[in-house]
Parts: C-alpha cells; structure tokens; sequence
C-alpha cells in the first residue's frame, strides 16, 4: 500500500463519483475529462491495492472497500476545506460557484444577491443559469449546479432546502383584452398563457382558473415570463404573472386585473443545495441565501 502518493486530487474525486454517481459527473464538476478521472481512481486503487468500484452493467458501484473510505473521507475533506477557508483571506477566496434560477428569481432577489457575493469574494467566479424549476432540480442532482433559486416546494431526500418567502400571483390582461371579454360575457376566445406544465406555475393558473369560472379554448405555454407578459400586454390573452414582474405594467395600464378573478395563492420559493455538501464556500453562500426575502427584494419588469 502505497499510502504516501495518494493525493488531495485523489480522494476529491473519489468523493465526487460518490456524491454524484458517475465518472462523467465528476469530470464535468472537477472541469476534467472522463478518461483523468478514470486514471485518478486506477491511481489510488493500485495506492490501496484494492478495488474501489465494480462494474454493473454500464454503472460503476462502490464496493465495500469504497464505500467505507468514502464514508471516513467525507468528514476529513469538510474538516480540510473549512480549515482552508477560515485560515485564509476571505477576499482572496477564488472558484466557480453555479448558480441555478427561475425567471422569476432572476427578476427579483438574484441581482442584489449575486452584487453582494462578488462584493465578498471579488475573485469569485459566478456561472448564473436561468431555466425552470424541474430542469435546475435535475441539474443539482447530478452536480451541474452547487445552489439553486427554485419555485415551489422542492422536496428531494438528495437536496436541504430553506425558504426565502412567497411571491403574489395575479390573474391579467390588457385593457383592450378585458374590454372585448366584458363586452363578450365570457374568455372562450382568448387563450390563456402559462409556464409550462413542469413550473409550479402551470397547475395554480388551471386551479385559478377553474376557481374562476373562466374557460377558454387554448392554453398556451411558454418557458419564458418575459415573452408571455409582453404577448399579454399586446392583447395576446390571459395570463397569471407575480406581481414582481409587472408592477411597473400594472402602473402604467398596460394591464389589469380580470374581472371576476379569485384570489390567487402566492408561490413560495426555496434556496436547494446538496444534502451531502460539505464544500465551505457553498454552505456559507446557502446560508447567506437563506437569509433573503424575495418579496422585499422583488423588482419591477418595464413594460
């Protein structure tokens, strides 16, 4: 055994394999390729002379063997990682940190959080992406992503979660759009604009909808709350938008309340990050997350 050439890079990513389920996770996480990874762990299973994964299938599993220096290796790294953050200049601290957002996040807390972030650490690097809830949630899980701003309860054993408020939700259309509904008696002709059917979003419009008495003869999504209020705005339908986003359209008329709408519930948001994560940057970012009000922090979209 072969203990003195193992290596800090040999034992991350033995932890990243573990933590994420394959070598091509762990070689995008590590910014590697899949064939070093592979190297890496022949590397420290001729070290240990011992097998640390075995082949099922197309998988790679842990043996016992793995399994058991991965469960006493997780600790030493946190340990190790947090004596390197603290014994350092905060300042100084460098990295790529993924973040992962809805739209509606992006419109409302992400813009003060991320200033502050780079105010803190000035030589951090930031990867900001923008897509659905379900699409971000599938990127944390296999670690495309370190933290998440994400619409709704997000329940997954894999992930922690903290809640950072609600967002008010409410039905609109343009002034031209509600006139030719009030003058018609009904909605039939005018579609109806939605995220699509894996947001959140999708099923409060139907349950808001139903509640409100109002049909119509198309449902019409969108992966993008920007394009759909602008369509609205322009007389393009009916639509359900947090109040966020078009405080500014609301102001200047560009749309209004239908008439006859019922309440609807407002959205709550989560902070998600890696149950298992023990990187110190990002547990320090989550926890500065976690301390956010996206309702004090929503901004206006112009119409």
């Amino acid at each position: 055994m072969s203990i003195n050439r193992i290596a800090f890079y040999h034992i991350e990513t033995l932890l990243w394999i573990a933590r994420l389920g394959t070598f091509g996770a762990a070689a995008e996480r590590l910014k590697t390729t899949q064939p070093a990874i592979s190297a890496r762990v022949r590397e420290l299973e001729h070290h240990l002379g011992t097998s640390l994964f075995r082949r099922e299938g197309r998988t790679m599993t842990l043996t016992p063997a793995g399994r058991q220096l991965v469960r006493e290796s997780e600790p030493l790294m946190a340990g190790f990682q947090s004596l390197l953050h603290s014994a350092g200049d905060t300042a100084e601290t460098a990295g790529i940190v993924r973040i992962g957002a809805g739209e509606i996040a992006a419109a409302s807390c992400l813009p003060g959080f991320v200033a502050e972030l780079q105010r803190t650490w000035p030589n951090l690097s930031l990867e900001i992406e923008i897509a659905l809830t379900a699409d971000l949630i599938q990127q944390i899980l296999t670690g495309r992503t370190d933290l998440v701003f994400g619409a709704g309860r997000i329940a997954h054993p894999a992930l922690r979660t903290t809640s950072i408020g609600a967002v008010d939700l409410l039905l609109l259309a343009s002034p031209t759009t509600i006139g030719a509904i009030e003058a018609q008696g009904n909605a039939t002709n005018f579609p109806i604009w939605s995220l699509s059917s894996h947001s959140p979003l999708y099923h409060i419009m139907k349950q808001a909808i139903a509640a409100s008495g109002i049909t119509s003869r198309s449902v019409n999504l969108c992966n993008n709350a920007r394009m759909m209020i602008d369509i609205v705005a322009a007389g393009g339908g009916i639509g359900i938008f947090p109040h966020s986003m078009v405080r500014q359209a609301l102001e200047d008329g560009a749309l209004a309340l239908v008439p006859g709408a019922m309440d609807i519930p407002p959205v709550e948001f989560q902070v998600a990050i890696r149950a298992g994560e023990t990187d110190p940057l990002i547990l320090h970012i989550f926890e500065r997350a976690g301390q956010l009000d996206i309702r004090a922090m929503s901004t206006p979209l112009a119409s």
